[in-house]
């Protein structure tokens, strides 16, 4: 049971030094900060990875999360690196009006690809995030039957998949054949929201094909803010796969105009890494 009003929200990235990824995509890509939260302890659906300490929570993106794709940072207090698989290949940051690839820049363990000036006011956008796979056509058919995207073109290589019209921020989920996908400690997830009422039925409908729940429905919590319901599941590769209740997560998502002077904040105090 794959929903027909899914939308894409989001990428986890598990970040090392916070205070140089926030410079580059904050002060160099000229992305804003839209959250930030703190947790004194590691989240029950493993959002920061399989940590139990103090982590914190930043999105980050070119515009509010109701309409355009964004990041998610994890930082787990006193982890200075991960090591990278290859489960995320790279993710595009682009304008409308241009087909060309951008130019390669790093982020940490993580490739980004975008234009060659960014300037303030400019409205570029995530346009494909590039992920491995070990099998495209068991690939396909998972995101098609069981997250609901669609086909736009593909072959034994490669596929492309991405939402159906009117789900929400328009972006591409590309995968390509890496043989056996290796998550590595890096590996992060992405994020979809659908109708609270759907998210049972979603669980279920994997449940009964024998695919992986790696968390039962469940309420999150945020310190103040709107509480959440979600589904953890993967796909055959591994890949995570976060379903979230749609009408919690647009009270969650507000954009905090206090959210950039609380992560400076926080950045501030961190002495874990000074670099």
């Amino acid at each position: 049971m794959a929903s027909d009003k899914i939308r894409f929200l989001h990428y986890v990235l598990k970040v090392g030094n916070r205070r140089k990824v926030i410079e580059k995509l904050r002060d160099q890509l000229k992305m804003t900060v839209l959250r930030h939260e703190e947790f004194a302890s590691g989240c029950e659906a493993t959002c920061n990875g399989p940590y139990a300490g103090r982590w914190s929570k930043t999105m980050i993106g070119y515009g509010p999360e109701d309409d355009h794709f964004v990041l998610e940072l994890t930082y787990n207090y006193g982890i200075g690196s991960y090591e990278k698989g290859n489960d995320l290949l790279s993710m595009d940051v682009g304008y409308d009006s241009e087909d060309a690839q951008g130019k390669e820049t790093m982020l940490e363990c993580y490739k980004l690809l975008v234009p060659e000036h960014i300037r303030e006011g400019d409205k570029p956008r995530f346009r494909e995030v590039t992920v491995g796979s070990s099998d495209i056509r068991r690939t396909t058919d998972f995101w098609t039957t069981f997250v609901g995207l669609k086909k736009v073109r593909g072959d034994e290589d490669s596929v492309v998949l991405t939402g159906k019209e009117g789900s929400g921020p328009t972006i591409d989920l590309k995968f390509v054949h890496v043989g056996e996908v290796n998550h590595a400690k890096a590996i992060g997830r992405i994020a979809f929201s659908v109708p609270g009422a759907e998210l049972k039925g979603i669980e279920k409908a994997l449940v009964e094909a024998g695919q992986t729940i790696l968390t039962p429905y469940i309420s999150l919590d945020t310190p103040g803010k709107a509480t959440v319901q979600v589904v953890i599941a993967a796909d055959p590769d591994g890949h995570e796969i976060c379903f979230v209740g749609d009408e919690g997560y647009r009270q969650l998502s507000v954009v905090d105009p206090d959210a950039d002077e609380a992560l400076n904040k926080e950045i501030q105090k961190d002495k874990s890494t000074t670099a």
